[in-house]
């Protein structure tokens, strides 16, 4: 019996004994199962069509040349009528616009102008007169292209290794590829950028990382994207500072920092009711105090640290080890601040203690006044030149005389809850829920007025200022898009920001450029400016 050999993609098939006789051109239905027992079998074992089937009759190849047609017809979005891409003439064939039919195997509206690449682009692949001729030989002379195409596109000298590996021409091999193309598009991530010039095969560049956003995943630590992330894998992003530590151990919010001066020791307390210190040399946690409740705020003033919790202001010699509670019926004390040897602690129902310095030794403090007028709770407490500020969840910013401890004028500018207040030189800054952050200025004692408004439509929760190596002033803004911005002053032009992995509730500046941010998840980071 005469033995015949094709060769298609250097692969030998056997005509006869190895499967497939010369008389049939269909695949042997057990060989593809894996089941067949038949030595010879009548019928193809083999993926590939013999070369020579295609040519046996007029009627076979014809048939074979008009599926092939049909079939890129069809992949390329025409309709069985002819109608091309661009052909919106045609009223019988929809164009690839609005009324592109879904069942189009390559319908996706988001592709719709990467495949109106001309009379050019992919129709040249089954355009007689394009081109790339001959497109109804393609399969003939490469079919198995759908496999083999797996090159990435624009990839450069692409098409030259299809010619080698498909044993067709280069100009073939580029129409085949511009089938294989608008499969890599459709595959490719929804935010890869898609590129095309009229007459050229589009172009896929891999995505640009949105420089403003960290990878929430990868805060985690559960991102598996790598460095095909679109988002940042960093806890930063800008020039200027660094990152120096982070300090884990509280299981709440971080709710107040402070770094007494002269002190190598660092205190932060949280909402789940600890109070941490912590070595600045080592990093470590060398103590922690369970006060039992919620701490809404912590401050310190020379030797003493101040913890503000319901009812009841704690302070805390670090000196002396000495301490005193100073209970008043207000509340949770969400802020603290102090000036001219008088404490001011902003309560729950609407009200600031203050507090002034005695020379007992059973109490240091006592009690001197209150001071009335907000509706809400009291937020937040600035002290600058000879007015302490007060900011409310009623909305208003009142100014208080620090002689007369009499308020003397009511800001009404925020539609909103006022979060935060800082003084810088002759200014008042200001942020509050309604997405804005003010700045104020005093015309005189009875005047005050909003010079500029930013607009932080993340909403801003917390102000701090802190001087670059340059000492330039720099506005540290906490966003609930659990970012802080950084701000140059007085442009607010943004000069780069922290991400964390839930809101940062407070910042605190310690010396030599060095601050700190405690966020949501009661992670504590340190900070310096370069």
């Amino acid at each position: 019996m005469e033995i015949k050999t094709f060769t298609i993609r250097n692969h030998t098939r056997v005509g006869g004994r190895g499967g497939g006789s010369a008389k049939n051109n269909a695949v042997c239905y057990f060989w593809k199962e894996g089941k067949c027992n038949r030595n010879p079998c009548r019928f193809l074992h083999t993926d590939f069509p013999a070369l020579s089937v295609y040519h046996r009759n007029f009627k076979q190849s014809q048939g074979s040349k008009d599926q092939l047609k049909k079939s890129l017809k069809y992949a390329l979005g025409e309709n069985a009528r002819g109608g091309s891409l661009e052909d919106k003439s045609n009223k019988s064939s929809p164009s690839f616009g609005e009324d592109t039919p879904r069942n189009c195997p390559l319908y996706s509206a988001k592709n719709w102008s990467v495949l109106k690449t001309g009379s050019h682009g992919l129709e040249g692949v089954n355009n007689q007169e394009s081109s790339c001729p001959g497109a109804e030989d393609l399969q003939r002379k490469c079919p198995d292209h759908n496999n083999v195409l797996v090159l990435s596109a624009g990839g450069g000298g692409s098409e030259d290794r299809i010619a080698q590996k498909c044993n067709v021409s280069a100009t073939e091999a580029e129409g085949l590829k511009r089938i294989r193309v608008q499969k890599y598009i459709e595959d490719s991530p929804k935010d890869t950028v898609i590129s095309t010039t009229e007459g050229s095969v589009p172009e896929v560049e891999t995505p640009r990382k949105d420089q403003q956003k960290a990878c929430e995943q990868w805060l985690s630590d559960s991102c598996v994207e790598g460095k095909g992330c679109q988002y940042l894998h960093s806890w930063f992003q800008g020039v200027g500072f660094s990152m120096l530590a982070k300090l884990s151990g509280h299981s709440e919010a971080v709710s107040g920092i402070a770094l007494p001066s002269g002190s190598d020791k660092l205190y932060s307390g949280s909402t789940d009711g600890t109070v941490r210190v912590w070595d600045c040399h080592t990093g470590q946690s060398v103590r922690v105090m369970n006060l039992g409740d919620v701490i809404g705020s912590l401050i310190s003033v020379g030797s003493w640290v101040f913890i503000g919790m319901p009812n009841v202001v704690k302070a805390w010699n670090i000196q002396t080890e000495a301490d005193f509670s100073l209970y008043e019926l207000v509340g949770q004390v969400y802020a603290m601040t102090a000036a001219r040897d008088m404490l001011f602690a902003g309560a729950q129902n609407g009200v600031i203690l203050v507090w002034k310095g005695s020379t007992e030794s059973k109490n240091p403090f006592q009690l001197a006044t209150s001071l009335e007028g907000h509706l809400g709770a009291v937020t937040c407490l600035a002290v600058g030149d000879k007015w302490l500020y007060s900011g409310s969840a009623d909305s208003t910013i009142r100014v208080w005389d620090l002689d007369t401890l009499q308020c003397i004028h009511t800001l009404n500018g925020h539609a909103d809850a006022v979060t935060s207040l800082i003084c810088w030189n002759q200014h008042l800054l200001s942020c509050s829920l309604d997405q804005t952050v003010k700045v104020w200025f005093a015309t005189d004692e009875s005047h005050f007025e909003v010079t500029y408004t930013h607009d932080e439509y993340h909403g801003a929760l917390v102000l701090c200022g802190v001087n670059d190596a340059a000492t330039k002033p720099v506005l540290l803004c906490s966003c609930s898009d659990n970012s802080v911005r950084l701000y140059e002053l007085p442009s607010f032009s943004e000069r780069g920001r922290i991400f964390s992995k839930q809101a940062v509730r407070t910042i605190q500046v310690g010396p030599d450029g060095i601050f700190f941010t405690g966020d949501g998840t009661g992670l504590l980071n340190v900070w310096k400016m370069d």
